[in-house]
């Protein structure tokens, strides 16, 4: 049967061959990160399958679904928590092997392609833990996602498009959920695996880079059939083991279900977005005129910059030499941007523990000066704000955000165009921070909630085209009393107060 399969299929000849290859320098567990995480991958899928058959993508049934899935599912929260693991765990190895490759000089020639499918690979993977994030749609999975979606909205050129693509509307909804379903489950998956493919390919004509030396490495004993798949197997058995035991001991949690209105809930974002989350807050600390623009660098520009770094490497480092020792410029920025990663996100998880205490202290009737606003973004009471965040601290005289029924209005409807510090997105949503349209004329004001704008207006000197729906018949009279009585406070503004009577006595 075997030879009858190979003379038509040529399955055994290449299978045969591929197993008793010998490995370069010998076989290695350097070596079986890559292995760990293709063994990840296909964890993912198969639990991922699995939840597709209960779950049912929209507001009013995602959590209803989970919850289903959960308490009534025979092994359905296992199997929930092993995808949820999983998801760090193929994050996890994917970067190590990454990183394995960058520090031994293996994105060299002739492996510039190999290389640069593996950063794509990586930034698929993120993507897809990005927007499995949303999918349960309890409150930190709104919350947080609330966070991405807003910096995707600041992105300049696209910014306005992506945000409209995602939310499909002003806010987070049913069509925000099919979207991110969508990305997740099938865009996300059929790249990763066509890449992977491609990747492995590249790596079967180019063979393995072996140790980080010049001369060809000797052939030690060892071939890829036993040795090295052995240690494959063994690695990527204990990952699973550990996998398999977080997701019995310590399964994937569900919050109460999404509530755009609630103020005090404390997200927790995934480790792997913890130091995007932590340069939010650091530059949340700038002066109100700088926070727009560092929000931009530290969102936007900079992860960028970065990917563009990591794509271009293998033709910018034109040193031809592998050996470590004679690398000191790039092993010397790697080691900067991987302390630099680990410092944010430890000062990230500081953030999230010091306001879940300091909400758990405080209580949710006391001022929040530590609390989360419902973007879901971090903001710390002794750390600062974040740029996209919901100024539960003072900043630069700015009324805290629960300082008022206004807060709260403003949060559910109106910042995620006009961004939680009032900051606004460069050429599409107008600032309210110092805006002479908020402070002015209350008239005006008024009018302008009531009925909303079109077209091109200017503020601050800058133009800003873009649509704001009216709220006339969405908003009470006294709702939009209440939050253009925060905006004319909040921030740095200063102004009178605005009345429901004014507001019900508004002509044009």
């Amino acid at each position: 049967m075997l030879t009858w399969l190979d003379q038509r299929t040529g399955v055994v000849t290449a299978t045969k061959g591929f197993l008793t290859e010998d490995v370069p320098g010998g076989a290695s567990y350097w070596y079986a990160f890559g292995s760990a995480t293709v063994f990840a991958m296909i964890l993912q899928i198969a639990t991922g399958i699995f939840l597709c058959f209960y779950y049912s993508p929209s507001t009013a049934t995602a959590y209803e679904s989970t919850k289903y899935l959960i308490e009534k599912v025979p092994a359905g929260h296992f199997v929930l928590s092993l995808h949820y693991w999983g998801a760090s765990a193929m994050i996890a190895f994917m970067a190590m092997h990454l990183l394995q490759v960058l520090l031994w000089g293996a994105y060299k020639k002739p492996r510039e392609l190999q290389w640069i499918v593996g950063v794509l690979l990586f930034i698929i993977t993120l993507v897809l833990g990005l927007t499995g994030y949303l999918l349960p749609w309890d409150l930190n999975a709104l919350l947080a996602s609330r966070v991405a979606i807003n910096v995707a909205g600041n992105a300049p050129v696209l910014g306005a498009a992506m945000l409209n693509f995602l939310q499909d509307g002003s806010g987070i909804g049913t069509l925000t959920i099919n979207r991110f379903f969508g990305i997740h489950v099938w865009l996300m998956p059929a790249l990763l695996i066509g890449l992977v493919g491609m990747h492995l390919a590249i790596f079967r004509w180019n063979g393995p880079a072996g140790p980080p030396i010049d001369e060809a490495p000797k052939l030690k004993p060892g071939r890829f059939w036993p040795d090295q798949l052995f240690m494959d197997t063994v690695l990527s058995f204990a990952m699973f083991v550990i996998v398999v035991a977080l997701a019995a001991f310590s399964p994937a949690p569900l919050d109460a279900k999404a509530d755009p209105n609630d103020a005090q809930f404390v997200p927790y974002p995934a480790w792997y977005f913890l130091a995007l989350y932590a340069a939010l807050d650091v530059v949340g600390n700038f002066p109100a005129q700088f926070v727009q623009l560092a929000t931009l660098f530290a969102t936007i520009v900079g992860p960028t910059l970065l990917i563009v770094l990591l794509l271009v490497l293998p033709f910018v480092d034109k040193n031809p030499s592998r050996r470590l020792s004679r690398r000191p410029w790039v092993l010397g920025g790697t080691a900067l941007v991987m302390l630099g990663v680990i410092g944010l996100s430890l000062i990230g998880q500081r953030n999230v523990v010091e306001q879940q205490l300091a909400h758990n202290i405080i209580g949710p009737n006391a001022p929040a000066a530590a609390a989360v606003t419902s973007t879901g973004t971090l903001s710390t009471g002794p750390v600062g704000t974040a740029g996209t965040t919901g100024g539960s601290t003072t900043q630069g005289g700015a009324t805290p955000a629960k300082a008022g029924d206004g807060a709260t209005v403003y949060a559910s409807n109106c910042q995620s165009c006009h961004q939680p510090t009032g900051t606004g997105v460069a050429g599409n949503f107008p600032p309210l921070a110092g805006s002479e349209w908020v402070t002015g004329d209350k008239k005006k004001l008024i009018g302008v909630i009531l009925n909303g704008l079109n077209g091109k207006v200017e503020v601050k000197g800058q133009s800003y085209n873009n649509v704001m729906p009216p709220w006339k018949g969405t908003l009470t009279n006294k709702q939009i009393a209440d939050v253009a009585t925060y905006i004319r406070n909040a921030w740095g503004n200063k102004a009178d107060a605005v009345t429901e009577a004014e507001v019900a006595g508004y002509k044009p």
